[in-house]
Order: C-alpha cells, then structure tokens, then sequence
C-alpha cells in the first residue's frame, strides 16, 4: 500500500536501540565465569520484561517489546560469542585478563586498583575496567615491580605495577 494512503498517526518510528558495549572488530569477547552469569541473567530480565509487558495501549507496546527484543537479540550475539576465561588460569605473577593490578602512576601520590575484565562487565565505579581499555592493554603481560611507560594526557607518564591479584 502506497504511503500516500496511511494515517499519520498509524505511522510507527523505528526504535532506537542503544548499542552494548564497544568490542573492537576482530577482538575475541572474553569473560570471565562472573561476567557470563550477569549476561546470562540479564538475558533473563530481558526475556520476563518481554513476557510481563502490559497490554494496554497497543501500539505502545509494540515499541516496548521492538526494544526489548532489539537489545535481546544484541545480547544473545554477544552471550553466542563470548569465550568464558577464569582468572585463576592465568600466570598469577603477570598482568592478564582478570587480574586486579595496583599501580602507582608517577606524577599521583596514591596507587589505583583496578580488575581486568571483558567489555560488557566493565564499570569504572566498580573499579573494573575492559581489557581492550588502553591502560589495560598497557599492562598486560607485565609483571608486578615493573615500570612501564604509557601515554596520558599528550605527555608520557611511567606506571609502576605495585601487586596483581587474582
């Protein structure tokens, strides 16, 4: 039917759909065993919003549910891709994917702690940060002790790795 002939009101925005978060093309999705059980979970939030959504006011819901399925479908590419990597595998006297780091930056009187995690786990206010994060990328395959240089801010400053945990 030719678009002529619809009334304006019975026309329907696509919706917007926010993205995940940024995984650089070509980059494996790592998580770790807790990041996998919070998609796996809000996969499950997703799926009882979809169910339990009221009936009301029809066309409402019809772009409710296009949302919620738009992100369900997001996350079940992200779950059908994500390669599950448990921190205690890892060499525990360097930095990789899992570790809790503390290091010192040069020019900051205070250490900063933070966890290497994957990307849709990663929440600065939780100190958890994504592997592909440049800082982390910095550090990953050091060892505590070491000074490595990374760029901040336009100029060089000197990271020195204080202790890894996993």
């Amino acid at each position: 039917m030719s678009r002529g002939f619809v009334k304006e009101g019975d026309q329907e925005e696509t919706p917007i759909i926010p993205p995940r978060a940024a995984l650089p093309e070509g980059v494996t999705n790592y998580v770790t065993p807790t990041g996998m059980k919070l998609l796996q979970s809000e996969r499950e939030q997703l799926e009882n919003a979809c169910a339990t959504l009221p009936t009301t006011h029809e066309q409402q819901r019809r772009v409710e549910l296009a949302v919620l399925n738009g992100k369900l479908d997001l996350l079940n590419e992200r779950i059908a891709s994500a390669r599950i990597l448990d921190p205690a595998t890892q060499p525990q006297n360097e930095v990789r994917f899992g570790a809790t780091v503390s290091y010192k930056i040069s020019t900051s009187p205070s250490p900063q702690t933070f966890q290497i995690v994957g990307v849709d786990e990663a929440d600065v206010k939780k100190r958890k940060i994504a592997f592909v994060a440049p800082i982390a990328v910095a550090l990953t395959g050091h060892k505590a002790g070491e000074v490595i240089p990374f760029n901040i801010a336009g100029g060089t400053q000197k990271l020195e790795i204080l202790n890894i945990k996993y």
